[in-house]
């Protein structure tokens, strides 16, 4: 839920769709640090997404996973 209701309607769209996809499979330790990039500014999160700055380091990893998959469904609606 927190993954669609954000705040923004872009972030809406960029972390509904991979939590969606991805959540059930991750693990206790993955979804703890995505409840800590929940918790981050949408204008932050969406700096870091479109590299526009760089992420807290312990958060890049999982901001880039999302990233790519925020990529792939646009290259897929293509």
């Amino acid at each position: 839920m927190r993954s669609w209701r954000r705040g923004t309607k872009e972030m809406d769209l960029v972390l509904g769709p991979f939590a969606d996809a991805n959540l059930s499979g991750m693990s206790r330790a993955e979804l703890d640090l995505y409840d800590d990039l929940l918790a981050e500014n949408d204008q932050d999160l969406m700096a870091w997404i479109l590299g526009q700055s760089a992420p807290p380091e312990a958060l890049a990893p999982l901001l880039a996973r999302i990233t790519a998959f925020a990529e792939a469904r646009l290259k897929a609606a293509k």
